[in-house]
């Protein structure tokens, strides 16, 4: 009978080739790393020293120090270059207030804008909030493309908005951004659309009101936008809408919360406020008109516009009143 092999000596030739083939080469598990091949890097990068890889565009310097003078670029040249963009819109809303076509308020919204954006000068942001200025890129883009595809009106408020937009990147965080695009959608010349759209549905609303309150001591009935007063005829005409007083009323609203630091979220509840402080002193200055009117005492032109300057300012006061009261909470 044969003898029988043992497995330890069918094993013991492995063990020392494995051992002479380390030992007589010397190579260790990162030498045998190293000799294996690596993978390749992704096209256009280049693997750095320590194992990282940078894109091929920030391997150059010149590129490097493009993008930093773009980020590190004062707010004025970016602001410039946007309202240099945006010169068809400010052609058309100079031709629209020189023409007489409508009031040139707009101009005082803007100067708000410009004095807004020089009293945070020296707190402006060393880089710009991305999505508020790419929205500015983007708006100025669309103003240039739809010039001749939609109304002038409309292209002149995506461009407003698109410089409210540039303006709010660089402002510090504590100023609300709704003022500021309030603003910018009052710098627009529209009173006189407003005017055209809105202007009847507001007489007819001033000619009711004011029916209620002289119906206490008259007989009055309203027909359209006309009031008849004791059988005499007065016509509610288009300066007693209030658009205008709507206009200031606003206007002082977005300037009051800039100025006492009001949030997003405080200057939004108290816009209807504003509006039904506009309506209530519109009704008031059209019933104290037409009560002069049909009492026999008639009013010169300046006494009609002392009696719309003076409802004006107590509007005005309220809203500013409204914008800017603080309750107290008591502990």
């Amino acid at each position: 009978m044969p003898p029988r092999l043992s497995l330890r000596v069918l094993r013991w030739p492995c063990r020392p080739q494995r051992c002479l083939s380390q030992r007589s080469f010397g190579l260790s598990r990162s030498a045998q790393a190293e000799r294996e091949p690596q993978p390749s890097a992704p096209w256009g990068r280049r693997p750095a020293a320590g194992g990282s890889a940078l894109p091929r565009l920030l391997q150059i310097p010149q590129f490097v120090r493009f993008g930093i003078a773009i980020d590190t670029a004062a707010a004025w040249r970016w602001l410039a270059l946007l309202a240099v963009a945006l010169w068809p819109t400010w052609w058309w809303m100079g031709q629209r207030m020189v023409d007489g076509s409508d009031d040139p308020l707009g101009v005082l919204a803007l100067a708000t804008l410009a004095t807004l954006m020089w009293h945070h000068r020296s707190r402006l942001r060393a880089a710009p909030r991305l999505g508020f200025q790419v929205a500015a890129l983007t708006g100025a883009v669309l103003t240039t493309a739809l010039h001749a595809q939609l109304p002038d009106l409309v292209v002149a408020l995506v461009g407003l908005l698109s410089l409210a937009a540039g303006l709010i990147a660089f402002l510090p965080a504590q100023v609300a951004t709704a003022p500021v695009l309030g603003l910018s959608v009052l710098s627009l010349p529209l009173l006189a659309s407003l005017q055209f759209y809105a202007g009847f549905p507001l007489r007819v609303v001033t000619a009711e009101a004011s029916r209620w309150l002289l119906s206490i001591a008259h007989a009055v009935e309203r027909s359209g936008s006309s009031l008849v007063v004791d059988g005499q005829l007065v016509i509610v005409d288009a300066p007693c809408s209030g658009v205008q007083m709507a206009w200031l009323g606003y206007f002082t609203a977005c300037v009051v919360a800039l100025a006492v630091g009001r949030h997003n979220r405080n200057f939004l509840l108290r816009l209807p406020v504003v509006s039904v402080l506009v309506l209530l002193g519109n009704v008031v200055r059209n019933t104290v008109l037409v009560a002069f009117q049909t009492s026999g005492t008639h009013l010169p032109n300046w006494g009609h516009e002392a009696v719309g300057l003076v409802v004006l300012g107590l509007v005005c006061a309220g809203i500013g009143w409204a914008m800017a009261f603080e309750p107290r909470i008591r502990h």
